[in-house]
């Protein structure tokens, strides 16, 4: 497996990957393979660079456009530099700087030896976003009122997700090198929960996020926001309102004009790298956990009517049965939203709240109003909507593959899990790229794929388990990293196979706080080790939050600071050291 990005301190001249990045040249290289998928094999859709002429250097054929200086390591705008952490103090607590996370060196898998620093080569740098869950937070098919069972099971910032996701690209956009080596930024990928509820409101909000363009965050009427934080219900904040609610009784401010800027244009100026997608069980099945095919639901999230309050025992039973595997299909929430007609609001009914199938989700990604940076479908293909599938390959930088998995389970219940299918074109893919680095993402962890309720498309496929799939990538040299989200904590496992060893990295989500995203960075060290360098991010918005500013910068920082005042474990998201900027060693293979 050859390597050609040096990053010693000792090779500092201008080197094939700045050349392109400097030539605004796309950054994945020729030589990576082909982006196999379950119905097609074809060269992938970056078209590769052409050689230099022989005897001529990479940088004398790009004399023609100027070369920018060689990148050092670049930390600005990481959890390194700096942290958003809460002020000391009791109730609703403001948002500070604080010193940033101290990289720690894991060696669980292989020892890190002595002046790897000064001989490493870089191989590919990313971006992994995760579990944005961009929420219409006026939807009607929402579970606000299981709030009075559980007081995270509802989130003050919900109506801001899409300022916060605007101001999280934009944080992307400004890195202008990977944090360790310097080496240019290959892509971004999302790695599942990019939508919230399976509508299309929420899909064409997340596509143009990324793509760029402009978004109005709001549904039903044009004019004014419809919901529960408006609904006067003492259980929910309610921002432009004197009441005392229960949130301001805890300190939560109150905004005048705060829904009204909820639900204003806001400008996304796109991702400036190629970016891909991966598929989440809140993308695959309405509010993350039922199953497609009941028309009464279908026909309640369109419609004129929400519910937005229920008792405390209601909300229990009801949160229940979704946590307890019990209502897979939405039968007991059908009823019992069935029950509770008179109680429900009145509200502006609107046909872009359907929930889409699994072929709209990838033919939107497919349309060339989202192609924004590229590429085209962003990992999806027309194969994919032949074949009825949500995975596939792509091209990560010169000898290394990634592999995006689809792990929801379209049975119902937002654990997941693999089908036999897709498990066997794993296994072949990965087979026939055995001298490729190979990088596996997906939604789920290995610990959250226990749901194999059959899929009621393919009834008779098996479906396996995340013990069963982590078997599987440590039966394979190549796979040096699985890459996930899901349980909205910073969590990183090594795992050691039957043929080699590879690293499980899990990123905590954006929507909770710390709210943050990671920097992955896949270096030979040159001395028959390699480090994966993990570094975390969060957006761009200012810690510090002002009241008085509502505009689409201050609605991210507040999105920041409500988050981190709706829940206590804060902590335990952002998890421990070991979870958070790392070096992760492992043996060369």
């Amino acid at each position: 497996m050859s390597r050609t990005r040096s990053v010693t301190s000792s090779a500092l001249g201008v080197d094939r990957r700045t050349v392109l990045a400097a030539s605004a040249a796309v950054s994945v290289s020729v030589g990576v393979g082909y982006a196999l998928r379950p119905t097609e094999s074809q060269a992938a859709s970056v078209p590769p660079q052409a050689p230099a002429p022989a005897g001529e250097t990479a940088a004398a054929s790009a004399s023609a456009s100027p070369v920018a200086a060689p990148l050092a390591p670049y930390t600005k705008g990481t959890t390194l530099a700096s942290v958003a952490a809460p002020r000391s103090g009791s109730g609703y607590r403001r948002l500070g700087s604080a010193a940033g996370w101290k990289r720690v060196v894991r060696t669980d898998l292989a020892a890190a030896r002595a002046g790897r620093a000064g001989r490493r080569t870089s191989l590919a740098a990313f971006v992994q976003l995760t579990d944005l869950h961009l929420i219409d937070s006026q939807h009607p098919l929402r579970l606000e009122y299981l709030r009075a069972a559980s007081e995270i099971a509802w989130r003050p910032h919900e109506a801001l997700t899409v300022q916060g996701a605007v101001s999280l690209i934009e944080r992307v956009n400004s890195l202008r090198a990977a944090p360790v080596t310097g080496a240019p930024l290959d892509f971004v990928v999302t790695t599942g929960d990019n939508t919230d509820n399976n509508a299309h409101t929420e899909l064409d909000w997340y596509l143009t996020v990324m793509s760029g363009g402009r978004i109005t965050p709001n549904s039903g009427d044009p004019r004014h926001y419809e919901g529960v934080q408006n609904s006067g219900i003492p259980l929910y904040w309610q921002p432009d309102a004197t009441s005392r609610d229960a949130y301001k009784q805890r300190g939560f401010p109150r905004l005048d004009g705060f829904l009204a800027a909820a639900i204003r244009e806001v400008n996304s100026p796109g991702l400036t790298l190629p970016w891909y997608s991966t598929v989440g069980n809140h993308d695959a099945m309405p509010l993350g956990c039922y199953a497609h095919g009941d028309s009464w639901l279908a026909e309640y999230a369109v419609g004129g009517r929400k519910l937005m309050e229920l008792t405390a025992a209601e909300a229990t039973r009801l949160q229940q049965s979704i946590s307890q595997d019990k209502d897979p299909r939405g039968t007991v929430i059908r009823d019992l939203l069935k029950s509770r007609t008179r109680a429900m609001r009145t509200v502006t009914p609107d046909e872009r709240r359907a929930p889409y199938t699994p072929a709209e989700h990838v033919r939107a990604h497919l349309d060339p109003a989202y192609e924004g940076a590229g590429p085209v479908g962003h990992g999806y293909t027309a194969g994919n909507l032949a074949a009825g599938t949500q995975y596939y390959t792509f091209p990560v930088a010169e000898n290394v593959i990634g592999i995006s998995l689809d792990t929801t389970d379209p049975g119902g219940h937002y654990n997941g899990s693999i089908g036999t299918a897709q498990l066997k074109w794993l296994d072949a893919t990965l087979r026939a790229h055995q001298d490729t680095y190979a990088i596996v993402f997906s939604h789920h962890t290995g610990q959250s794929m226990s749901n194999t309720r059959p899929d009621p498309a393919h009834p008779r496929e098996r479906r396996h388990t995340g013990a069963e799939l982590t078997a599987l990538l440590g039966r394979h040299r190549n796979v040096v990293a699985w890459v996930n989200g899901h349980i909205h904590r910073n969590d990183i496992t090594p795992h050691q196979g039957a043929a080699g060893t590879f690293w499980e990295v899990s990123t905590a989500s954006h929507v909770e706080f710390p709210q943050l995203a990671r920097v992955i960075e896949l270096v030979d060290n040159k001395d028959g080790t390699l480090s994966i360098h993990t570094t975390l991010i969060e957006s761009a918005a200012p810690h510090r939050t002002d009241f008085t500013d509502l505009s689409q910068t201050g609605l991210a920082a507040l999105y920041r600071e409500l988050s981190a005042n709706a829940r206590f474990d804060g902590a335990r998201l952002s998890g421990e050291a070991k979870d958070r900027n790392t070096e992760l060693v492992l043996k060369k293979r």
